[in-house]
This record gives structure tokens, C-alpha cells and sequence, in this order.
């Protein structure tokens, strides 16, 4: 363990989490698309006498580029594109609320704007992008005198975010071009599958397994979301779409066999792993997979990840297409989440985060506190980033908000001395735009790239430098955040962590329900005859036929009740996933916020090990067409022990599959 990391965990948690980064390589692709995205907006629109037009459009590239993650092109017209609309309406809103009303109703509309967009923001990641957009906007409208209308306003707003992802459509990633560049997003995530397939059986056997687990989780969801964005048709309209629809299909059975040997806990032979290595290779090359080693046939989930190697490579060979096995969210699923404990709590939070610093900030405003700055946006949309719990704890948003803009307009007042205008700003705003996909790995400095990207479109538009203005509306803001954020509310706290357990222990009950169902129904036949199978497995894999005549190969592909299941699998270890990020959150908070979740990380850690041998239920079924004993009593010591923990953190236990 390094020093450093010995040093962090000694702090506090609440401490270590601000002091802690993200790590990896570069992305050069994002680097280059923030460089030409908001620098080149600004430039073209000052060439054109439209400077005010330009700076809407900078301010949209700039939080198009907070959202320009690592995915396909497909989840980034989501992902960039629909909080862009949501941050258009915003900016209509706000424009048309400040220009008509005074200061008491424009207060009283931005808190109801703030308690609609932090309710829409427990949905999901995107929605709650959305919510952050929205508000974000219409703070500015309300706040930033410019002369056009707001139906203009918003029209440059989206023109801003549209060259962005109209820059991630177009523009190729390195690498991408050994196929159709199109979907290099998507063969990444899915040869990250196999290599997670690979790694885990690696591990098996030892300390590491349950953590490349749970890496074979975000490898599988990050596919699964790559591969299920929104498109024109329904279904996967070219060969190569479908191909990788194929190829991912194919990886489920191998992480069930992977993770039932890591259930089971007995070490494998290294062999086992190279197969999965060869066809995540396979991905990544868009070519055919060549011999696959064969593992030893000696348990039931080495028989079985034998048999998905097999079934592998006749999907590589044939590339049909396949199930993304998911459940999409339906309106009222959304609704429930709007409406339920988190997006009720988190509401009334941002609400009165939103609606006091508006009204702290207009109140400035009418006082002249900001001398020449007509601007009073800047404390009310620092709010709405400090008050979003999925860029972190209160405390480390707020410590690492408060550094990085004193860092970011400390260097802004030395580039304001020596930088020409308006040509050095442009440039400042475009190398600030290129840093933006680095420093989103700490939140102190993407939050310094930014004050200093905004301080200087602010300057561009005509205003005098602003730094120390700036420092003192964060930190008053910083304030009101800590104040509202330990605030009481009506309920019980940590409603977004309850809701998320809620989610993650029905689904794990859905999926173990439907394996003992399945343990229950008539076992059905299978498509072809064990000679048929060793002949293909011969083909695939170099070898020589009648070395492996089993009942269980009768059984390779699978049926609609096994889709079922992997689809139930993929949403019991989503669900869970989601549940452990916000329960790490919330365990970083101050004490006074995490004692009130105290507890959840246990009936997580039982959660997690239940699905696991559920999981491991389902191999053994598939191969003996029965569940053991040993899987049986594990089950029923499993859910006795989660009934006193569920009940501590506040959740209601479903019924128990076992009854009868």
C-alpha cells in the first residue's frame, strides 16, 4: 500500500473522500473536442458582432463537456443531449421569470423550479444532469442582462451543446479505426466484459475475487448501457450492431459460470481464463476468435463456462444479433422515483438551497454589493453544484468547491493582467474547455478549470474582472448549503439510500424467486445432439471429439426462462451497484448526516452474497437439474440473517421465496 493512500485512510472519511482522485489515462479524444468547442463558439461569434449569443453557447459547450464521458456514441446523444434541452428550457424560463416579475416572485419560481428539478434528479444519472442543467440556466436567465429574447438565448444554448455532440458523433477515437468507427465505444465496453470474465476467473479462490466481481458488474452495466442507447429503429439496424449485440449476449453465461466459481471459492487452472482473453482480443479486433482453449469439465460451473466458450464462439462466428437482456423503465417507474422518500427529500433540499441563495443573491444584487457586476447568478448556480450528491459528500463538495475557486479566480486575475483582449480570453476559454474532461476527476479542479472558463467569458461580454466577487458569493454559498443540508426534513433521512436498498432487495428476491421456480418447472429439451455439440466444440477449439460426453451440453443454449433470468440477474447486480455508490457516499458525509444510514452496508454485503448464490443456484440447476443441499441451506442462513439488518435501516423485508 502506498503512503499516500495510508494517509487517507487514517483521516476522516468525510476528509480523505476530498483529498481523493479518479485515475487513468488521458482521454485525447475529449481533450480535443473540449478545445474545439467553446473556444471556437466564442471566437466565431465575436467575428460576427454576436458576443452575447456567444457566451450562452460557451457556457452550454462547457457543461456539454462536464458530460462527455467515456461511452458510445450513442449514450453521449443522451448523455450531452438531453439535459441540453433541459438546460434550454431553463434558460426560457429564467429569462422570461426575470424580466416580468420582481424580486419576491422570481425567488418564490426559482425555489419552485429547484424543487422540480432536484425531485426529477432521483431518477437517474441523465435525469439528474437534467435537473442540474435546468437549473443552472435558469439561474443565468433571470441573472445575466443580455439583449436577445429568450427563445435566441435558448437557441444558442443548444446550438453550443449540439457542436459538441455533433463533434463526439463525427470526430474518431484513437483506435477506432479497425472497424466501423461508428461503434468503437461499444466493442471497448464489450471486449471489457470478457477481459472483467477473464480477471475474475483469475481470482478465484482469493482475497480479490469479490472485488473483480463487482468489476465484471460495472463492466456488464457499462455495456449494457453503451450498447441499449437510443436509435432510430428498434432493433440493431447493421451487421456490425448486431454482431456486438451478439458478442455481448454471449458474455452472460460466462460471467454466471465466472461468478459461481468465485461463489464456490476453489482456485482454477489458468487456462480457464485465457478463452474469455481470446475473445474480448476478438472484440476489440472485429475478427473471429481462432481455437478456444477448453477448461477442465470437473464441477458443475467449470461444465458450464465450458460450455458458454463454446456458445461464444459460434455467436462470433455467426454474429446474429442477441438479447441486451434489460427491463426498460417505464413512465411510472420514473414517476415512483420522482415521487418516492429520495426524490421527495432531495426536492426540498435543492429547493431551499436554490431559492435561499437566489434570494441572498438578489438581495446583494438590489444593495450593490456587487459595485459594477449587474451579474448575480453566479451564487445560485454555485448552489445547485454543491447541493448534487452525486458529485460527492456535502462536506467534500463543499471543501472542494470553496479550494477550487479561490485557485480558479487566483489564476484568472493573473491571465486577466497579462492576456490581450478579447483574442488571449478566447483562448483562455478554449484551453479551459480541453482541461474540462481531466479535471472532472477531482472536483476541486474541474471546478477551478470552470470559475476560470467563466470569469472569462464574463470578461469577453463586456464585464470588468470579477475574481474576488466570485470567492465571496462560493463561500456564501457554501454556507447556505451546509446550513439547508443538516437541516430537518419531513421524513426519514437518507431517503436516496433506503430507495435504492428498496430497489436492490426486490430485485434480488425477483431473481431468486425465478430460480426456484425454474428448479420447480419440467426441464425441456435442448437444439441439437451431443455428437453435434462435441463435433462444434472440436471445431472451435482444436480438439479432438469423444474426450467430453455430458448431459449438461444438452443445454448450452438458452431458453427463454434462462433469458429471463439473465435479464433478472443483470437488474439484481445493477440495482446493487447503485445501491453500494450511494451508500459509499453517505458514509463520507459529516458524522452528524452518516449515522443516518448506519447499517445499510451490511444488508448490502447480505444482498450482494445472496445474488451470488443465487447465481451459483442457477449454475448448479442448469447442470444437475436440481438445487443442492449445500445451496439450500446457504439460501435459508442467508435470509434469516438479512431479516434483522433490513429492519434496523428502515425497509420493509419482501416475502420470503423459501415459504412452502
Amino acid at each position: 500500500m502506498s503512503r499516500s493512500r495510508r494517509v487517507l485512510l487514517k483521516l476522516p472519511p468525510w476528509l480523505a473522500h476530498a483529498l481523493r482522485a479518479q485515475r487513468g489515462p488521458v482521454p485525447w479524444s475529449a481533450v480535443t473536442r473540449g478545445a474545439l468547442s467553446a473556444g471556437p463558439l466564442l471566437l466565431v461569434a465575436v467575428q460576427v458582432g454576436r458576443t452575447s449569443l456567444g457566451v450562452v453557447a460557451a457556457i452550454a459547450a462547457m457543461l456539454a463537456g462536464i458530460n462527455d464521458r467515456p461511452g458510445s456514441r450513442r449514450v453521449s446523444v443522451k448523455r450531452i443531449g438531453v439535459p441540453a434541452l433541459g438546460g434550454a428550457l431553463g434558460l426560457v424560463a429564467g429569462t422570461y421569470a426575470g424580466q416580468q416579475t420582481g424580486a419576491v416572485v422570481l425567488t418564490v419560481i426559482l425555489t419552485f423550479v429547484g424543487l422540480v428539478a432536484g425531485s426529477i434528479s432521483a431518477i437517474g444519472p441523465v435525469a439528474s444532469a437534467v435537473g442540474t442543467q435546468l437549473l443552472v440556466a435558469s439561474a443565468i436567465g433571470a441573472g445575466m442582462p443580455l439583449p436577445e429574447p429568450g427563445w435566441g438565448r435558448a437557441l444558442a444554448y443548444v446550438a453550443g451543446a449540439g457542436w459538441l455532440l455533433v463533434l463526439r458523433l463525427v470526430l474518431p477515437t484513437p483506435g477506432s479505426l479497425a472497424g466501423d468507427f461508428r461503434f468503437d465505444g461499444e466493442r471497448k465496453a464489450v471486449a471489457g466484459v470478457y477481459d472483467a470474465v477473464a480477471e475474475l476467473l483469475d481470482a478465484v479462490g482469493g482475497p480479490e475475487a469479490m472485488r473483480r466481481r463487482a468489476a465484471l458488474t460495472a463492466a456488464l452495466d457499462h455495456a449494457q448501457d453503451a450498447l441499449a442507447g437510443p436509435r432510430l429503429r428498434r432493433y440493431a439496424s447493421s451487421s456490425a450492431e448486431r454482431r456486438l449485440h451478439a458478442q455481448y449476449a454471449a458474455a452472460l453465461p460466462l460471467a454466471e459460470a465466472a461468478t459461481a466459481l468465485a461463489w464456490a471459492g476453489e482456485a482454477v487452472a489458468e487456462r480457464a481464463s485465457e478463452g474469455p482473453r481470446r475473445l474480448a482480443a476478438a472484440v476489440r479486433g472485429n475478427n473471429h476468435t481462432g481455437p478456444l482453449p477448453a477448461p477442465s469439465r470437473s464441477a458443475p460451473a467449470l461444465r458450464a463456462l465450458d460450455d458458454a466458450l463454446l456458445h461464444a464462439a459460434e455467436v462470433f462466428d455467426q454474429g446474429r444479433g442477441g438479447d441486451l437482456h434489460t427491463r426498460p423503465r417505464t413512465p411510472r417507474d420514473r414517476l415512483r422515483a420522482a415521487f418516492g422518500s429520495a426524490g421527495r427529500e432531495y426536492g426540498l433540499r435543492v429547493a431551499l438551497c436554490f431559492g435561499a441563495s437566489s434570494a441572498a443573491a438578489q438581495a446583494l444584487h438590489q444593495g450593490q454589493w456587487y459595485g459594477q457586476h449587474e451579474h448575480w447568478y453566479w451564487l445560485p448556480a454555485t448552489a445547485v453544484f454543491l447541493v448534487k450528491p452525486d458529485l460527492g459528500p456535502l462536506a467534500s463538495r463543499v471543501l472542494n468547491r470553496a479550494a477550487g475557486t479561490v485557485l480558479g479566480a487566483v489564476l484568472f486575475a493573473g491571465f486577466a493582467v497579462v492576456l490581450p483582449r478579447p483574442e488571449g480570453l478566447v483562448a483562455l476559454v478554449a484551453l479551459s474547455g480541453a482541461l474540462i474532461p481531466v479535471a472532472t476527476r477531482h472536483f476541486a479542479a474541474q471546478t477551478a478549470v470552470v470559475t476560470v472558463l467563466v470569469l472569462a467569458l464574463v470578461m469577453v461580454g463586456g464585464e470588468p474582472q470579477a475574481s474576488m466577487g466570485r470567492i465571496g458569493e462560493t463561500l456564501l454559498a457554501c454556507a447556505i448549503v451546509l446550513i439547508v443540508g443538516h437541516l430537518p426534513m419531513p421524513g426519514q433521512r437518507g431517503g436516496g439510500v433506503r430507495a435504492r436498498l428498496a430497489a436492490a432487495s426486490e430485485a434480488a428476491y425477483a431473481y431468486l424467486t425465478h430460480v426456484l421456480d425454474e428448479a420447480d418447472a419440467p426441464r425441456i429439451g435442448t437444439s441439437g445432439t451431443p455428437s453435434e455439440r462435441r463435433a462444434a466444440a472440436s471445431e472451435h477449439r482444436g480438439t479432438p471429439t469423444g474426450h467430453r460426453a455430458t448431459a449438461s451440453e444438452r443445454r448450452v443454449l438458452p431458453s427463454d426462462d434462462r433469458a429471463t433470468r439473465w435479464t433478472l440477474r443483470r437488474e439484481a447486480y445493477r440495482t446493487l451497484a447503485e445501491a453500494r455508490t450511494a451508500i459509499s457516499l453517505s458514509a463520507h458525509e459529516l458524522p452528524a448526516l452518516a449515522r443516518h444510514t448506519e447499517g445499510a452496508d451490511e444488508v448490502a454485503d447480505l444482498l450482494e452474497r445472496l445474488v451470488d448464490t443465487t447465481t451459483a443456484c442457477a449454475v448448479h440447476l442448469d447442470d444437475t437439474g436440481r438445487i443442492g443441499p449445500e445451496h439450500t441451506e446457504r439460501l435459508t442462513a442467508l435470509l434469516d440473517e438479512l431479516a434483522g439488518p433490513v429492519e434496523r435501516v428502515g425497509l420493509r423485508p419482501p416475502g420470503t421465496p423459501l415459504a412452502g
